[in-house]
């Protein structure tokens, strides 16, 4: 009988790793009384810090303009810290690109909110994400794309 190494998941830490908020046409822009356009992208990187430790970092853009000038944009970066051992390799990719930003994403989710509110704006609440969607998407959007190159 072979004995199988106990598959480790554990949270070390979670963190803000960057944060920027730019108020480039203020004070002037604040001003008008036009409804601003938001746009949202949201990122998922992930770094091998040591052997078994990973750091997993999803990014959110919020760009609010009016018209062509920008209300407000906040770039902000929350991290984590995942200990990741004996899981079979197959399983990884959905581990640090599902599991990981899952545990993530609400602390990115008040940290933006709060930012923007400091700002003196109404809060800006990120939807909720459904990363293993999001997840299948690039895999696929992947695997076509290596297809197309292969031709």
């Amino acid at each position: 009988m072979s004995e199988q190494a106990t598959p480790v998941f554990q949270i070390q830490r979670v963190y803000l790793k960057d944060v920027s908020l730019e108020q480039p046409n203020s004070p002037a822009i604040l001003l008008q009384q036009e409804q601003p356009n938001v746009d949202i992208q949201l990122g998922v990187e992930a770094t091998p810090v040591a052997e078994g430790i990973f750091e997993v970092a999803v990014t959110a853009t919020v760009q609010t303009k009016i018209q062509d000038k920008t209300l407000f944009l906040v770039e902000a970066k929350q991290a984590g810290i995942f200990e990741i051992r004996n899981i079979p390799e197959e399983q990884m990719g959905g581990v640090i690109g599902v599991a990981c930003p899952q545990i993530i994403y609400p602390y990115l989710r008040g940290n933006v909110a709060d930012i923007v509110t400091r700002a003196g704006f109404p809060p800006v609440h990120l939807a909720e994400i459904n990363f293993q969607a999001m997840y299948e998407q690039q895999n696929a959007a992947a695997a076509a794309q290596a297809e197309g190159s292969v031709q």
